[in-house]
């Protein structure tokens, strides 16, 4: 019987490179999606099974793992992808836009886990690969939610590794950096109506760019591949880290002390 990967958030960026790449690798491959009806690419492919799936709906959740344990019979790779950012000055952000931030990057990346974990305990074998960020790793102005969110995957990962590692099941964490997928297309900005963020916040996006100007920057497919050797290599390995610029964040913050650190986010 062939591996199977179930992937959310599969009907674009790295969720979709990933399902082209496991289909062409011979997976079986779970591709879920809010609006499936949309997706004709996938659809199109032997062993590939496209399912609707809402990560914040308990019961999508629930049909789109059963569905696909009936088709394929087991799940190999769980690959939580869905997620968004959300941007902009906190003090700003309604309380539903906050909600909604944690119960997609979070709660919904849990509820899946947790969905999928019975049948790896019962294979006695498996791999859960979660989709962080740099910013997950390191905070930035004016991505207090969204780099909150992420520190939440990266610390609900890191312990749950050490929890499934003696039922055979792995755990694998993902930091890219910038890459051009269209999630920042879909990143959602806070509306500002506090005039005293505005010098700042309107230097937001020119000061990041200058930052990391001269460093390259990973491709989707890059991502891609990156995944597959997560879900292959056999290693008790948990970060993976993909681009020169997501790597020039988090080394900033690993080789220099605090103050250091604070200082150079902070010019």
């Amino acid at each position: 019987m062939k591996n199977t990967i179930f992937i959310t958030g599969a009907s674009s960026g790295f969720g979709k490179e990933t399902a082209l790449l496991f289909q062409r690798k011979g997976w079986n491959v779970v591709a879920t999606m809010r609006s499936p009806e949309k997706e004709t690419e996938l659809a199109a492919l032997p062993k590939t099974m496209i399912l609707p799936l809402d990560v914040t709906d308990q019961a999508s959740i629930a049909q789109a793992v059963g569905k696909a344990m009936e088709r394929f019979g087991q799940i190999d790779v769980l690959l939580n992808n869905a997620g968004y950012g959300l941007i902009g000055v906190f003090e700003s952000a309604t309380a539903e836009q906050i909600k909604k931030q944690y119960d997609v990057n979070v709660f919904g990346l849990m509820s899946v886990t947790k969905a999928v974990l019975p049948a790896m305990r019962l294979q006695k074998q498996g791999v859960v690969i979660n989709i962080s960020s740099f910013g997950g790793i390191t905070a930035g102005q004016f991505s207090s939610l969204y780099n909150s969110s992420k520190f939440a995957v990266e610390g609900f990962s890191e312990a749950l590794s050490h929890e499934l590692a003696p039922l055979g099941i792995a755990v694998k964490i993902i930091e890219p950096g910038s890459v051009a997928t269209n999630f920042r297309e879909g990143m959602k900005m806070i509306r500002n109506g506090i005039p005293d963020y505005d010098p700042e916040l309107s230097l937001l996006m020119s000061r990041y760019a200058k930052r990391t100007a001269h460093l390259a920057k990973a491709s989707a497919s890059d991502v891609a591949e990156t995944i597959y050797l997560a879900a292959t290599d056999d290693t008790s390995r948990l970060r993976y880290i993909v681009g020169d610029d997501a790597a020039f964040y988090i080394d900033l913050k690993q080789k220099n002390s605090e103050a250091e650190f604070l200082r150079l986010m902070r010019e």
